[in-house]
């Protein structure tokens, strides 16, 4: 079975998908046209750039290859938190301090975005204040009380300490040692979200094809991509599909690899069983490096993820198997139905860090946005403003991004994968042993 083909399947029992009908669809490119810009991917990144780029004056012209966020956009965990996938040490050991400094504001702009589109453009997605980053042991809460510590005296970062003796106070789990609560990140319905932008997107100006897939780009000073309808020829480019590009661009390709993400939701919980399971009503992560993270839903579920696949296999049995993932953390829930399951691939980079820029060897009219490794519901939507502005003139702010380095995965095509599974049965290892 193919990457493409898994990922279909598991798409198909989405809580998103069944509690955000899409009202509005867009038909497939048929003939040829011109732009000023020409994005690929309709997902956040491409969706909000395009946005920008239409009240910008632009004319801009978006294809997607299958729906709107189809794909990670609409099918995430609703988390929207500060900082990077990647530990900040990363960005200032490549970049300096100063320019890290610039990168930690720009991801809380990137929370202000999102709240500034969701009101300007009137779109209810279920937006809740707050999250909660949790410990699971002891050594682990020391480490996660150590960054917050440094976040604040480097950073100027106020995150509210969780201590071992409250955190039964934040959340009702015999699973965790302590945490952090940052009321700035939230939660939110990602698929209504990104259906929102898409429609403000289209009333701006902006022309979205959906099921067309771009089969070929040739560059020149007039970028031309290919889909099986028709042509789209613009001067400035934006490749925003970043697992689906699928041969446009080989030499991106290197610096991603797509890995397995799986949420379970439940059934409708009685209301004072929900509230009670995090009072606060945040969104909650752990600090492992494969990850569980989870959140309470307007209508009263609990929305759980975790469980990486680094081979694109989906896991057996996926729902029970998330279940139970699921009761591990609330013992209480040993009787609540698992109504939906589904998952995707995310666009992982080598450092965790995103990977933004030009097309090298000349091509200096194409940009690109990916690597958001697992983190982008909120930093997807600063990526559009960066690539916006530096479309239209202003490269300052996309620069910074720009000049964080990526190295491809090793192992080429074919050995890539399996090196990934190996290293990352590693951290798994480590995880486990606390």
């Amino acid at each position: 079975m193919t990457f493409l083909s898994v990922d279909r399947d598991l798409a198909r029992h989405s809580y998103y998908a069944a509690t955000a009908p899409r009202t509005q669809g867009f038909a497939a490119l048929s003939g040829d046209l011109e732009a000023d810009v020409a994005t690929v991917g309709g997902g956040l990144a491409g969706l909000t750039a395009a946005l920008d780029l239409a009240k910008l004056g632009r004319k801009v012209v978006l294809l997607e290859a299958r729906q709107v966020s189809w794909g990670a956009s609409g099918r995430n965990g609703g988390q929207a938190i500060h900082g990077l996938a990647c530990d900040h040490t990363e960005i200032e050991a490549q970049l300096g301090l100063e320019d890290a400094r610039k990168v930690w504001g720009m991801t809380l702009e990137a929370l202000d975005l999102l709240r500034q589109r969701m009101r300007h453009h009137q779109i209810d997605c279920d937006w809740r204040d707050g999250y909660l980053g949790v410990a699971t042991s002891a050594r682990k809460g020391a480490a996660l009380a150590e960054w917050a510590e440094r976040m604040a005296r480097v950073y100027n970062a106020r995150f509210t300490p969780v201590p071992h003796e409250r955190i039964g106070d934040w959340i009702a789990s015999p699973r965790y040692h302590s945490g952090l609560h940052d009321p700035h990140s939230g939660h939110l319905h990602p698929l209504k979200y990104a259906l929102g932008i898409a429609r403000a997107a289209a009333e701006a100006g902006v022309q979205i094809f959906e099921n067309s897939p771009v089969t070929a780009m040739t560059p020149g000073a007039t970028v031309t991509l290919h889909t099986a309808g028709g042509q789209v020829r613009a001067p400035q480019v934006l490749l925003a599909g970043n697992v689906y590009l699928q041969g446009v661009a080989q030499a991106l390709e290197q610096r991603i690899m797509p890995v397995g993400t799986y949420i379970v939701c439940s059934e409708a919980l009685e209301p004072g069983l929900a509230a009670s399971l995090v009072p606060s009503g945040s969104a909650v992560c752990d600090t492992n490096f494969v990850l569980d993270y989870f959140r309470p839903t307007a209508d009263h579920r609990m929305l759980y993820g975790g469980r990486v696949s680094y081979s694109t296999v989906t896991p057996p049995n996926l729902a029970e198997t998330m279940r139970k993932r699921m009761v591990g953390t609330f013992p209480q829930l040993k009787d609540a139905k698992a109504e939906f399951a589904w998952g995707g691939f995310v666009d992982i980079t080598m450092n965790r860090a995103p990977d933004f820029g030009r097309l090298p060897d000349g091509h200096q009219n194409v940009y690109y946005l990916q690597g958001f490794s697992g983190h982008g519901l909120a930093l997807t939507g600063l990526a559009g403003r960066l690539v916006a502005e530096a479309m239209t003139g202003d490269a300052s702010r996309f620069d910074v991004f720009a000049r964080i380095k990526h190295h491809a995965f090793p192992g080429g095509r074919l050995l890539r994968t399996p090196a990934l599974v190996l290293g990352m049965a590693w951290y798994q290892l480590r995880d486990l042993l606390g």
